[in-house]
């Protein structure tokens, strides 16, 4: 449910349960998302990441546990799949166009922003996997999001336009301050482009850094040990951090981050 009182984060869970039929989708699940975070749900197929997606902006209803939304809660969602009838004449202005009225100049500014300015008028079937990609991540910012929600972003793009897509997504978070939340199952990359890391299995096994997320007895118990050694855990270091609402800060070098954690 959504409370008056803005909670301290974007949206927090606490002790969330579901169930469908006879089968427990999730339980006792605790998780938050905070402004200038970038959060990766990982886990095996069936773990109920998608569902719990949809319990968190409001699209599935939990049987017991509490939700709690910030008022006024803006949200951009990439979906896991979009399909588009080869038949049907659909060009990428169109398709920014079908929910919502954006301007020209409010598509040709997104599209700009996420590195596909020459599209809009392309056919959406003639795109690549991660020129579609970055339309529909246009599409989403279009919402001027507080929250970003991906699923499988990287979905049928090449190992290189993968990491571009990851940059891109950081960059994102930076520009704009507002929070991420992706689903992933390659767990190569993704740990190389995400503030914090949680690990569900119905219930969260694990979640922190990274780094720490990797070497848990629970995360390894899911994806077993050479998985986790063959890891390309990131080290990074911003030279900013993030304030309340989000806005970027400049750090002195000595107060910066920890280089293996900090947003």
């Amino acid at each position: 449910m959504t409370m008056n009182d803005a909670p301290p984060h974007l949206i927090s869970v606490a002790n969330l349960y579901l169930q469908i039929g006879e089968t427990t989708i999730l339980e006792n699940v605790d998780l938050d998302i905070s402004a200038g975070e970038i959060l990766t749900l990982i886990g095996p197929n069936g773990a109920g990441k998608t569902t719990l997606i949809r319990v968190l902006l409001g699209l599935l209803k939990h049987d017991s546990g509490e939700v709690r939304r910030k008022e006024g809660l803006s949200v951009g969602y990439l979906p896991q799949a979009f399909e588009v009838d080869p038949s049907l004449p659909l060009t990428v202005r169109r398709l920014l166009r079908l929910t919502q009225k954006p301007s020209p100049e409010q598509m040709e500014m997104s599209l700009e922003e996420v590195g596909a300015g020459n599209l809009l008028d392309h056919p959406v079937q003639s795109l690549s996997g991660g020129e579609g990609q970055r339309v529909l991540l246009a599409r989403a910012l279009l919402r001027n999001p507080d929250l970003l929600v991906l699923d499988e972003p990287i979905q049928n793009v090449d190992v290189n336009g993968q990491i571009e897509l990851y940059r891109l997504i950081a960059k994102i978070r930076d520009d704009r301050g507002c929070g991420v939340i992706m689903i992933s199952h390659d767990l190569h990359l993704v740990m190389a482009f995400t503030d914090r890391v949680v690990c569900l299995n119905r219930h969260v096994c694990c979640s922190g850094h990274p780094e720490a997320v990797s070497k848990h007895p629970a995360y390894l118990d899911l994806f077993g040990r050479q998985a986790a050694e063959s890891l390309a855990v990131y080290k990074h270091r911003h030279d900013h951090v993030h304030g309340p609402e989000g806005e970027i800060l400049p750090v002195e070098p000595e107060e910066a981050p920890h280089p293996q954690g900090g947003r």
